[in-house]
């Protein structure tokens, strides 16, 4: 935790904790306005924080902003804080229950002021949240700048973020506690699990939680590949055995996803976020609109109207969507096109050469799959942007939906035609793998061999920095010194694009797999490689990001559930499709059909009563939730009676 922290605003050790960078013009007046509302008192509006300006590294130049700023609270401040942001942590007894100063002393690790009560992350999150709920009162724009317009009740944070003025605001990493971290995670090479409780305290619920489904999917695997290596090896040839494969293709899906829902409810209720309550979100930065009444603030605010976005997002969007997915199946019939003649050049003179030839055809189109997803990505967050919605949560399940849709068409559109209108299994075997194996190295060499080569290229920055300025060596400068070398790191931009990935590799092993077995096998070492990848990013690529008190991976788990669904149809018309199933129907085809519907209908059904019989919650988790509801409504009824004896006094 942070140390020198001090219950007494009159006596402190001030420890940094947050960074805000203005921009290098900002106008003195606004500067300082903004600083004062920053340090006043809660009572006045303000957020009642510790802010000092950095000062200029050794041998500074002329490029270097002046307008970066440390912010840090007393501990007192924290403390109610975290009673505002209404964090859970365990209590005497054992059970997890919402923090509150009144009752400090009767939770588990609380020993006094400046202890280690409250993580470091925990302490950012609580500085986060009262800047963001720092409001304007009866100013009418920012000082300085008159094009940045406020009304009351209006967050400043946020208004000068959508205007440039705050370029960026984040947290401070902790060196001493980020090599520890380091160290246990990813600088050993170990068969152990991951520190997940030191990457919660260090980074926050959401990247733990990341982190954790990650590892989980990972150890649920293993059954897949060690029963994919001998089918590889004894039945890769007789394509008609991958029957009993689909069916525990089919079984294994849909239990893993219900077993990781008990387990990340385990998770986020010993952290403390399983009954926090969601804050109330405040419109995004960038929502604009015309000034108005909110009915449910009761403060003036942009207000769009829905019908507007509606009509942007069926008659813009959704039609600009639909032509990407035509555009990526008019390069699949391309794919085809040049796998074709691959073949033909192939049968006409059979050489070593030409077998290499049949598969670059699917390298060419895997790497094109790439880039057309990240094309399609920064369209996709245009799009998002322009259909303006109010706020983050709306925003990011808009993104989610046309990412995945496309990706999902662009990545699968391939192998479902192979399948079920060529019915090329021998085809479907080897683009499976060329697009996996492809899509894989390229996904290491972004995700590995960047960061490592931009990890190198600023620690050579930073050593030329170090010799320029190496006659001054006072705490001060070396504080200054990596402030600005954090302010220059990358912005994490969260987990969406590490759960996109494990989303397509969970695609490619639960619809096809049965057909190239060792899929399990390559998605286990992709996995394995991708944990120590990330961790690296996460320490020294990313700057660090704020904690996201999160109790579940969110929309997520709907769409890896849609894919198992989808999953069960795939691997029942592949079953339908065998040899082994036609034979019991010679002569009837469409009666094939209707069994494999019958079955396939079966199986989800059966997928649907699994969900039910297999609860989310474990039940000591259920009896804990309820004994504090339980003691919750007792309370209150004690809390009224009080109360009403005490007005009957009154009256007497």
């Amino acid at each position: 935790m942070v140390q020198g922290l001090s219950a007494d605003s009159s006596s402190y050790s001030f420890t940094p904790l947050v960074v805000l960078e203005l921009a290098s013009d900002t106008k003195q007046e606004a500067t300082a306005w903004l600083l004062s509302r920053i340090r006043d008192r809660q009572q006045n509006g303000g957020a009642e924080l510790l802010v000092e300006q950095l000062g200029p590294g050794a041998g500074a130049q002329e490029k270097e902003n002046p307008n970066m700023f440390l912010v840090g609270a007393t501990w007192q401040r924290l403390l109610t804080g975290a009673e505002d942001v209404g964090l859970f942590k365990e209590f005497n007894d054992g059970s997890m229950r919402g923090f509150t100063c009144a009752n400090k002393h009767n939770f588990k690790d609380f020993k006094g002021y400046g202890d280690s009560f409250l993580s470091m992350a925990e302490c950012q999150y609580i500085i986060k949240h009262e800047l963001d709920t720092l409001r304007a009162k009866d100013e009418t724009h920012v000082p300085g700048h008159t094009q940045a317009k406020l009304y009351p009740g209006k967050s400043i944070i946020r208004r000068l973020q959508s205007k440039g003025i705050l370029i960026q605001v984040f947290p401070l990493h902790d060196k001493e506690e980020l090599k520890r971290l380091s160290f246990s995670w990813y600088k050993k090479v170990k068969f152990s699990f991951q520190p997940l409780d030191d990457i919660r305290h260090y980074y926050g619920e959401g990247q733990a939680l990341y982190f954790g489904f990650l590892e989980y999917f990972t150890f649920a695997l293993v059954p897949m590949a060690l029963i994919g290596v001998p089918y590889y090896l004894f039945d890769w040839e007789d394509y008609d055995k991958y029957v009993v494969f689909a069916v525990f293709n089919l079984v294994w899906c849909t239990v893993i996803l219900e077993l990781w829902k008990r387990c990340s409810t385990s998770l986020a209720y010993i952290w403390g976020t399983l009954s926090r309550k969601k804050a109330f979100e405040e419109p995004r930065p960038g929502f604009h609109g015309v000034l108005g009444f909110n009915p449910v603030t009761g403060r003036e605010e942009p207000l769009y109207p829905n019908t507007k976005r509606q009509l942007r997002i069926y008659l813009v969007s959704l039609p600009f969507v639909l032509l990407c997915i035509y555009l990526s199946l008019y390069v699949m019939m391309i794919y085809f096109l040049m796998e074709g003649w691959a073949l033909s050049v192939h049968d006409e003179e059979p050489t070593f050469w030409t077998g290499i030839l049949l598969f670059i055809p699917s390298v060419i189109y895997a790497v094109v799959i790439e880039i057309m997803n990240l094309v399609y990505r920064y369209v996709a967050e245009f799009l998002t942007e322009w259909e303006n919605h109010r706020l983050e949560s709306s925003y990011q399940n808009h993104l989610v939906l046309k990412v995945l849709v496309f990706n999902f068409f662009n990545c699968f559109a391939s192998l479902f035609y192979i399948a079920f209108v060529m019915q090329d299994m021998v085809l479907l075997r080897q683009s499976l793998a060329t697009l996996l194996i492809t899509s894989q190295i390229l996904n290491q060499v972004m995700e590995a061999f960047l960061p490592y080569w931009l990890q190198r290229r600023r620690n050579k920055k930073m050593m030329r920095n170090v010799q320029k300025r190496r006659a001054v060596e006072d705490v001060e400068l070396a504080l200054a010194e990596q402030v600005r070398l954090e302010a220059d790191m990358s912005m994490y931009l969260g987990t969406f694009d590490d759960y996109l990935e494990l989303f397509l590799l969970f695609g490619y092993v639960s619809l096809f797999s049965c057909v190239y077995p060792l899929a399990a096998v390559l998605v286990v070492l992709n996995n394995i490689t991708e944990v120590y990848s990330d961790a690296f990013k996460m320490c020294h690529v990313f700057k660090r990001p704020f904690s996201d008190p999160a109790a579940n991976i969110g929309v997520w788990q709907l769409a890896f559930e849609a894919m198992s669904v989808i999953a069960v149809v795939t691997n029942c018309s592949l079953i339908g499709m065998s040899s082994q199933v036609k034979a019991y129907f010679p002569d009837s085809e469409l009666q094939l059909i209707l069994w494999t519907v019958a079955i396939e209908h079966g199986l989800l059904a059966f997928k649907f009563i699994l969900t039910f019989l297999i609860p989310d919650v474990p039940k000591h988790i259920q009896i804990n939730l309820a004994r504090l509801e339980f003691e919750s409504l007792e309370a209150l009824k004690k809390k009224k009676m009080l109360e009403a004896s005490e007005l009957s006094e009154r009256m007497q």
